[in-house]
């Protein structure tokens, strides 16, 4: 997984998923997707979409596009829906993988300073709090 992302990162020279995601052929699209689902990955005639919740703040926002982009590189051939924990989903080994990729992709080449939490380095590269399970 690091090498995927290291290499995504050489190729475009960002971490910015929405940057990544365009410039891999990902067309990436806001709608009201309901209460539960932050956001999705489906491909359609060999056209790949990622959708956000458009009700979603701006840094969960940039955690979904990152997410769906891990499925998109870690599961391909899957169509996956992102379900809050809320939900009576039962959230798997393949969700894990994306919000673990997702974590990585956004806080790659980046550590914490000196006597700086994880909440910090995660807040200052725009990951959700929520999601600090996934750094390690």
């Amino acid at each position: 997984m690091d090498k995927m992302i290291l290499k995504l990162i050489r190729k475009f020279k960002t971490n910015d998923p929405y940057i990544i995601a365009e410039g891999i052929g990902i067309h990436i699209r806001f709608a009201d997707l309901g209460e539960g689902t932050r956001g999705l990955y489906f491909k359609k005639l060999r056209r790949r979409f990622i959708v956000i919740h458009e009700r979603l703040p701006d840094d969960w926002r940039r955690f979904v596009c990152a997410h769906e982009l891990g499925h998109d590189r870690l599961h391909p051939g899957f169509n996956r829906f992102w379900l809050d924990e809320q939900s009576f989903f039962n959230v798997g080994k393949y969700e894990r993988q994306a919000s673990k990729f997702a974590v990585r992709l956004l806080t790659a080449g980046d550590t914490p300073a000196r006597n700086e939490t994880l909440e910090e380095l995660l807040m200052r590269n725009g990951v959700p709090k929520e999601m600090h399970m996934f750094y390690f």
